[in-house]
């Protein structure tokens, strides 16, 4: 029998034949974007996974990102990446590492009654094959919102076996009644009702402190007047948890210089930014962004005044 190639369709065309038709179907219903909720992988002996709280269109991205500079420069350098320069998207990922002996998690996300499209880090956890009463230690890197939004819910801890470590410098910015009456009332507020329900439970790190072996404190003031980052180590290889150093893969990395509308000491912040993720990208080590585009975990590479970010791929799954 005649194999059926372009020219003989074509062909067939040609003569006016026709070929059989097919029985109709109905048709698939759309089903809309869909994307993983969590991504798991292996540094040394720890487990790491990150876990997507949500995710949101925002409109900008200048003046949130670039707010020194102008609008032409924001978009030229969006454009270059094939980013849109209207509209960019939040994603928030907070982070659990099991070391084998305790599960940590780094950060509690928006909280269940946030807005919608975030919020679902309990779903999160769940898809993950995890409780949230199984978690040890709950980790804040710094008091936005977003990552103390989620310790209550319901008015009660949601991590009801856990302690909770933070940085001193971070908690006692926020926790200090000269907040009121300032721009930061709203986040002390905030502190009031999530946070110091749990102080008891609580311990407080600096810069070089350790949470357990292998999971170090790490400076990054700029973003918050105590914001760090955390070092994770397990039979030779690292990992760097960064937080909210960067708040976006290419405004961010690329240009670290320029001011960030969420950043409290933006010339601090920068200074940061040229830092830490010079470290991480002289070191050639992964890092995990909570804002980096989900899974939220890539390598640098230094790039004229600034990095450039390389998703990664299956590097962690070998």
């Amino acid at each position: 029998m005649p194999s059926l190639t372009r020219r003989t369709l074509l062909a067939t065309a040609s003569a006016g034949l026709s070929l059989p038709a097919l029985p109709a179907l109905g048709a698939a219903p759309m089903l809309g974007n869909a994307r993983p909720t969590f991504r798991r992988f292996k540094v040394g002996a720890f487990e790491v996974t990150t876990l997507l709280d949500g995710a949101v269109p925002v409109e900008g991205p200048q003046p949130i990102f670039g707010q020194d500079q102008s609008v032409a420069d924001v978009e030229a350098l969006l454009a270059e990446n094939n980013l849109s320069t209207t509209t960019m998207e939040f994603t928030f990922a907070p982070t659990l590492v099991n070391t084998g002996a305790e599960l940590i998690l780094f950060d509690t996300g928006n909280g269940a009654g946030a807005r919608p499209a975030r919020g679902q880090l309990a779903a999160a956890i769940e898809a993950a094959g995890y409780r949230a009463d199984q978690v040890d230690i709950v980790i804040l890197t710094h008091m936005h919102p977003d990552h103390i939004g989620g310790v209550l819910e319901n008015g009660a801890p949601a991590f009801p076996n856990a302690r909770y470590v933070t940085g001193s410098a971070e908690y006692n910015f926020w926790t200090d009644e000269a907040r009121v009456g300032t721009p930061g009332q709203r986040i002390y507020d905030m502190v009031q009702a999530n946070v110091a329900p749990v102080a008891e439970m609580m311990s407080f790190l600096d810069p070089g402190g350790s949470v357990v072996s292998g999971i170090e404190a790490v400076g990054a003031f700029g973003h918050t007047p105590g914001h760090m980052a955390y070092h994770i180590e397990s039979e030779g290889e690292s990992l760097m948890l960064t937080a909210d150093a960067a708040n976006h893969f290419v405004l961010s990395l690329e240009r670290p210089d320029w001011h960030v509308r969420f950043d409290a000491d933006k010339e601090a912040a920068a200074a940061t930014r040229k830092a830490l993720f010079g470290m991480i990208a002289s070191d050639r080590i992964p890092f995990v962004g909570y804002h980096m585009p989900f899974p939220s975990v890539g390598y640098l590479e230094a790039a004229g005044d600034g990095f450039r970010y390389t998703a990664a791929s299956y590097q962690l799954n070998l």
